[in-house]
């Protein structure tokens, strides 16, 4: 929503803006919002933006997200190249580890973790799921006292992987979702991101990966 300067709708309805390139990098141009008539004028700001680069570095806005690809089965099926290249053997069952790090107690806070394509989320809660492997000793913790206990809802889509929550307390957290590689080649993944949902502002990005399934 903008006020008339910015040409919105006054029902609230979302309006564009044309920044005459200044998003170029070229020139800077000033937004200036205004209102006419009684009341008080109420506006929220966003930017759609690409990025000329695909390989992004992580950046911390009020969180710290950072990602690993584990191995299930056998530990020489998941490999990381000095360069931080990762690749995955074909057909191999990979777990997916995210750690995110809050400074201070956060709301209604989504992790979204892009799926590389050449790899498949494995859901448990199907029959047609092979078991998960032995669990491990975080996996045998109370769930009061497991990393991922701060998950209240999660979603295994095709292309990403979420875990939501109300309350995000300050502290250092976990959370893992389980893939195959399915098809072979070379993809270049985001990173995964957390943020607070009615406060976007505040979020974090980990860094991009390139991921090899061979």
């Amino acid at each position: 929503s903008g006020g008339a300067g910015a040409g919105a709708d006054p029902g609230g309805a979302d309006a564009g803006i044309d920044t005459g390139g200044a998003a170029a990098g070229d020139r800077f141009a000033d937004l200036v919002l205004s209102e006419s008539g009684p009341g008080l004028l109420y506006y929220r700001l966003g930017l759609s933006w690409a990025p000329a680069d695909l390989a992004l570095p992580a950046r911390e806005a009020g969180f710290s997200v950072a990602r690993r690809y584990e191995a299930l089965d056998d530990p020489a099926d998941v490999r990381r190249d000095a360069d931080g290249t990762w690749r995955i053997r074909r057909g191999a069952r990979v777990r997916v580890r995210l750690d995110l790090v809050a400074p201070s107690e956060r709301a209604h806070v989504a992790l979204v973790d892009p799926v590389p394509a050449g790899l498949e989320p494995l859901d448990a809660t199907l029959k047609v799921t092979a078991a998960a492997p032995e669990p491990t000793p975080d996996d045998r913790l109370p769930w009061w006292r497991r990393p991922d206990a701060w998950v209240r809802h999660s979603n295994l889509r095709d292309e990403r992987a979420e875990a939501f929550t109300t309350r995000l307390p300050a502290g250092v957290h976990a959370w893992s979702w389980d893939a195959r590689a399915t098809t072979p080649g070379t993809f270049r993944v985001p990173g995964p991101k957390a943020e607070e949902m009615y406060a976007p502002e505040t979020f974090g990005r980990g860094a991009t990966d390139l991921v090899i399934v061979e």
